[in-house]
Formats: C-alpha cells, sequence, structure tokens
C-alpha cells in the first residue's frame, strides 16, 4: 500500500465490528490490533503480558489509584498507556493497519490517512448475536451488551478528552451492521477507504 492508511473500529458489544474490522484488514492485506498487541509488548518488554490482559480495555479503578509524580499506580492505566505507545511507534514507523477499540479515535485523529468508524447494531440482533457465540441466555446476553458497553464506553471517556464513545459527532464513519450485514458492510468500509487512498 502506497499512502499510509489507519482505520479505527470503534463498537458496541454484539455488532460484530470485531469480525468486521478483521474482514476489512484482510480486504486490504493490513494489520490488525486488538488483544493480540499483548504479544508485541511481551517481546519488546521482554515479560509475561498474561497477567495484563485482565487489565485490556478496562476504566481506571478511581478509589484504588493516584499518580505520584506524572507516574500512575494504576494496572488499567499503565497497560492502556503501554498499548498507546505501541500503535503511536507503529503510526510514526509509516505502518497500514486497522485498530480495534483502544481509544484509536483519539490517538490519530487528524491524521492524514486516518478513518474512524463506529459499528453499531439493532439491539435483538445483538443479542441474538451474542446468545449463539457466548451460549448465553436471552437474559444473561442483554446483561452482557450492558455491561461490556458500560466498560468501553468508562474506558474511552477516561483516556479521550476530545470526544464521547459513540457520539456520532466523534467518527467519520457511524454504520448499523444489522442493515447491511457483515460482508456488506465490510465491502462498504473498504470502498471508503479506497475513496480515501484515492483522494
Amino acid at each position: 500500500m502506497e499512502k499510509q492508511i489507519i482505520i479505527s473500529i470503534g463498537r458496541q458489544y454484539g455488532s460484530a465490528g470485531h469480525e468486521i474490522g478483521y474482514k476489512l484488514a484482510e480486504m486490504l492485506d493490513i494489520d490488525v490490533y486488538d488483544r493480540n498487541l499483548f504479544e508485541e509488548i511481551g517481546k519488546i518488554k521482554n515479560i509475561d503480558t498474561n497477567d495484563l490482559e485482565r487489565y485490556d480495555e478496562v476504566p481506571r479503578k478511581k478509589f484504588f489509584s493516584r499518580k505520584v509524580r506524572g507516574y500512575s499506580n494504576s494496572p488499567e492505566e499503565n497497560v492502556a498507556e503501554l498499548q498507546f505507545a505501541l500503535l503511536k511507534s507503529k503510526w510514526a514507523d509509516g505502518d497500514s493497519f486497522v485498530v480495534i477499540g483502544r481509544c484509536a479515535d483519539e490517538l490519530f485523529r487528524g491524521q492524514e490517512g486516518f478513518l474512524s468508524v463506529f459499528i453499531t447494531a439493532d439491539e435483538n440482533e445483538k443479542i441474538k448475536r451474542i446468545m449463539e457465540i457466548r451460549n448465553f441466555s436471552e437474559k444473561k446476553a442483554k446483561l452482557a451488551i450492558e455491561r461490556h458497553d458500560r466498560k468501553r464506553k468508562m474506558y474511552h471517556d477516561y483516556f479521550c478528552k476530545n470526544g464521547k464513545w459513540g457520539d456520532v459527532k466523534n467518527y467519520d464513519i457511524c454504520i448499523n451492521s444489522s442493515r447491511f450485514g457483515i460482508d456488506a458492510t465490510v465491502k462498504y468500509l473498504y470502498d471508503c477507504v479506497q475513496s480515501l487512498l484515492n483522494k
């Protein structure tokens, strides 16, 4: 790919945003980053990252953390900052990639070749998807959606000072995957990326 492109995928739980992000990256033949960032962090820092993964995209616990001389004792905050630093270094190296979550909509806002996307879905479709994937009851699926989206919002809005999670003003494209289906949503986003690259 001649031009650098970075695509941020924000998503509601159950919207298939994760799957869409991976399929889009495959179509574009570029890397995709989500939890797999921990593998690279482990190699760079020479540490076992298994314990760190439980703090992934988790909001900071306000009453149990504090900063002293710019350093935080919050594992949630430190894990987030490790990921942000790695993503920024990849951008600085000229890499093209898709990022799922991880506040990428703010990390790369204003950069040339950057596209921020938020994926939503109809409530009944999200519930059905979670019931199938996780083998949950309808009630348990609803609770899981509420819990995950609440955590994502808290995490995003703590680290992102210039835009709220899920607010249409914060993204270039907001799309309902229920309306078009997963593959058509991927194709639409692919065409948008091509338009951006051809500007």
